[in-house]
């Protein structure tokens, strides 16, 4: 799945970093409930502004702490053969875009280990920083009184802590597509020798596993109280959102899974389109649309002159034209010159091209060989040969 809106942070290790903007939800509730819940019960002294600085503080070290999580199976899965060029942080967390299956089970259970072991490993650093910044052994005899006297970045240490743990045993849970359900799922793949039936098995565990946080949200909701959970409408209604969430991230990837392997050794040049209309770069813009484009039904045209490709000209595109010139403007103004063509090749897999026409938001590629113009391939066309010779269930 692409997650479009939001920001690029830049790239680590190569890696492209997204924030989604729902990400300001997540680091809105975290510093509220820091700010006016947590750190004025553990500190009733501290003044306004020490409560929320720290908790600003701490918002920021958690959402690295999520970024450290999926660098690391970014990285793992770089190690054993899974290409992974994308990261994206949002409200639940974040998500490290797989280009490819995992080539074993151990590749796998490598790549899926990789976070959790790295979220454990950080929430004990935090807790013996904390201990260090503490600097007293008061707290195993009377832990209110020595959480009173911490200071702000030994207060913020000994937070991150138990929520790093916390997030490292909750991803370990076997719901796929969590990293424990991915865990699940590399041991079915061991035991079984069949990646599809693996998925389907982890699969069919994270929705009920989805379908029980969601129940559970919903009690919460309605008066039930839970040690750690607690209760309430807010604590209910998150639970219930996170089991949603995860409910259709489970259905997502199994049917990602489907699709790849329906169009796994499946050329782009069996699915293009090759009987394409021109025209010349001296067409008008007024003409190509009431003259042309009903009766090619095409969304893009290629613009030759002589026999040679000049560009390609896109519908999406003469939106932006002004309307009152359009009998004017040839489409020469408005094409995408050859050198700026994303293009693919005729034998290139179509699950890589329909990866490109997902991520880049495109509607058709040109298909190319050589400089030369051989065909279009168009996102309707690997939809239709889906539905007649995808993989079912």
């Amino acid at each position: 799945m692409r997650l479009r809106s939001g920001i690029k942070l830049g790239q680590i290790a190569g890696i492209e970093i997204d924030v989604d903007w729902s990400l300001l939800v997540i680091f809105g509730l975290i510093a509220i409930m820091l700010a006016r819940g947590v750190f004025p019960t553990w500190h009733p002294a501290w003044p306004a502004a020490t409560a929320w600085g720290t908790a600003l503080a701490a918002a920021v070290l958690f959402l690295l702490s999520i970024l450290l999580h999926e660098l690391s199976h970014a990285l793992a899965g770089r190690l054993v053969g899974i290409t992974i060029r994308r990261i994206t942080l949002f409200i639940f967390g974040g998500m490290s875009h797989m280009e490819n299956e995992p080539p074993s089970w151990r590749a796998e259970l490598v790549m899926a280990l990789a976070g959790p072991v790295a979220s454990l490993v950080l929430g004990f650093v935090f807790l013996l920083l904390a201990s260090l910044a503490a600097g007293t052994g008061a707290m195993v005899d009377n832990p209110r009184e020595a959480i009173a006297t911490l200071s702000p970045l030994a207060t913020l240490l000994l937070w991150l802590g138990p929520v790093n743990i916390v997030l490292g045993i909750f991803n370990l849970v076997p719901g796929f597509p969590l990293d424990g359900g991915r865990a699940l799922r590399a041991l079915m793949w061991a035991a079984t020798g069949d990646l599809a039936r693996a998925t389907r098995w982890a699969s069919l565990g994270g929705q009920g596993f989805a379908w029980l946080l969601m129940g559970t949200g919903i009690l919460m909701i309605f008066g039930m109280h839970l040690p750690i959970l607690g209760g309430g409408i807010v604590n209910g209604l998150w639970l219930a959102l996170i089991g949603w969430f995860l409910n259709n991230a489970a259905l997502a990837s199994y049917r990602q899974l489907l699709v790849r392997e329906s169009l796994e050794h499946v050329p782009v040049s069996r699915l293009m389109q090759t009987n394409l209309v021109s025209v010349s770069p001296d067409t008008r813009v007024s003409q190509l649309l009431d003259e042309i484009l009903i009766p090619s039904g095409q969304r893009a045209f290629p613009v030759q002159q002589d026999g040679h490709l000049l560009g390609m000209v896109f519908l999406g595109d003469l939106h932006r034209l002004d309307r009152a010139k359009w009998q004017e403007t040839p489409v020469a103004r408005a094409m995408v010159p050859v050198s700026g063509l994303m293009a693919v090749e005729p034998g290139r897999d179509a699950m890589e091209a329909l990866s490109i026409l997902a991520s880049e938001g495109f509607n058709q590629l040109p298909v190319m060989d050589n400089g030369a113009l051989l065909g279009i391939l168009r996102r309707e066309d690997v939809l239709t040969w889906l539905a007649w010779h995808g993989k079912r269930d």
